[in-house]
């Protein structure tokens, strides 16, 4: 009998939140979702080396190594290889201006994680942007419109 496993990719990304605390999110050229920067480590990579790095190739901003703060390991499906699954290393940035898609990136979108976008890939929509939405009710009190449910 032969067992199957998922497939799996590995990857490193980041939250970068603005102001108003919506996240960074880059889409691809060729795919239709939304997703935070991130990408592949190279070999002998760590996580946090290659989140710094993909960040930069996607965006044209450097960012400061001392400043990322690791949130954790997270898995979904992947949005753009069907029947395979994430693993996703995800560290948070302070904001930084000047992104600009470069690279592979067709489009950036500053998305409200408590927002219901039919277009962002599962790892945010169902792991990290539910998150990030419950560690802000929590800190502020505050339930914003696009955190009630039902209205």
């Amino acid at each position: 009998m032969t067992v199957n496993t998922p497939r799996t990719i590995r990857v490193s990304a980041v939250v970068m939140r603005d102001g108003q605390g919506r996240v960074l999110n880059v889409r691809k050229q060729g795919t239709d979702r939304f997703m935070l920067p991130g990408g592949k480590p190279e070999p002998g990579e760590t996580a946090a080396e290659a989140a710094l790095r993909e960040f930069s190739e996607e965006l044209g901003v450097r960012l400061d190594p001392p400043l990322l703060e690791r949130l954790g390991e997270f898995s979904a499906d992947a949005a753009n290889e069907a029947g395979f699954t994430v693993i996703a290393d995800v560290f948070q940035h302070p904001y930084r201006d000047g992104v600009q898609p470069c690279a592979e990136i067709a489009e950036l979108a500053w998305v409200d994680p408590g927002a219901d976008r039919p277009d962002l890939a599962p790892l945010n929509s169902e792991v990290i942007f539910p998150r990030l939405a419950a560690a802000d009710l929590t800190r502020t009190g505050v339930v914003r419109h696009t955190d009630a449910i039902d209205g």
